[in-house]
């Protein structure tokens, strides 16, 4: 009698048991979806390039339904203009603390130190091999080099930057400079020695990268 009682109540008690997400997790679900197909199509636009990306590869990469890129994105392109929206919100987070930094301090804060950035540095040399137009980020990305460069020219204003160097051009340059180990880890390792993600790396390069700036500041 006392078993039959037990396996009576099992059941019972296992309902109670599995009970229904509530609203938080429910919300939680779409948003962790999202960002593993975030990720995946990070790894996978970085891998190849805009163009040569597959949604169905980003698909698989993320474990989820290619439908599902499809409702939350729209697409390839809605998917590239979200990564581009999350790079631009990191920015903006930063900007309040990089008006407080020297310039040379800037500089080397943009040096890409994580897997996650150096696979944004990638994705942005694909995008310098696409057809003039061919860029679904352009127009955002042009509205933040113009921000930048108008910065530029207040800290020279300042006197932080040599009045005969033209901060369009040192904002290139250095903006080349600071990609360069990522977009090239080859030759980082062909003329260093060392890897290019190596802690010891980034602090010799961080530290030259910052000396080359001092040197073109006003005397």
């Amino acid at each position: 009698m006392e078993r039959r009682q037990a396996a009576e109540a099992t059941p019972a008690s296992s309902a109670r048991s599995r009970r229904a997400p509530g609203p938080d997790e429910r919300r939680r679900d779409p948003e962790r979806t999202r960002e593993r197909i975030l990720d995946a199509a990070l790894t996978e636009f970085a891998a190849r390039g805009y163009a040569g990306a597959r949604v169905n590869e980003i698909a698989e990469r993320a474990g989820v339904n290619k439908q599902l890129i499809s409702y939350y994105f729209g697409g390839k392109e809605g998917l590239y203009r979200a990564i581009a929206s999350s790079w631009r919100r990191q920015e903006t987070e930063a900007s309040t603390e990089q008006q407080r930094m020297t310039l040379a301090e800037l500089v080397t804060s943009y040096l890409p130190r994580s897997a996650h950035q150096r696979s944004l540095v990638r994705l942005l040399f694909w995008d310098g091999l696409m057809p003039a137009g061919g860029d679904p980020g352009g127009e955002e990305r042009g509205s933040r080099m113009r921000e930048a460069v108008a910065d530029l020219e207040r800290r020279q204003r300042d006197g932080e930057l040599a009045d005969d160097i033209d901060p369009g051009c040192f904002l290139l340059a250095f903006m080349a400079a600071a990609s360069a180990p990522a977009a090239l880890p080859h030759l980082t390792r062909s003329i260093t020695g060392l890897e290019p993600d190596s802690p010891e790396f980034l602090e010799r390069y961080a530290e030259q990268l910052g000396r080359m700036v001092r040197h073109l500041a006003k005397d």
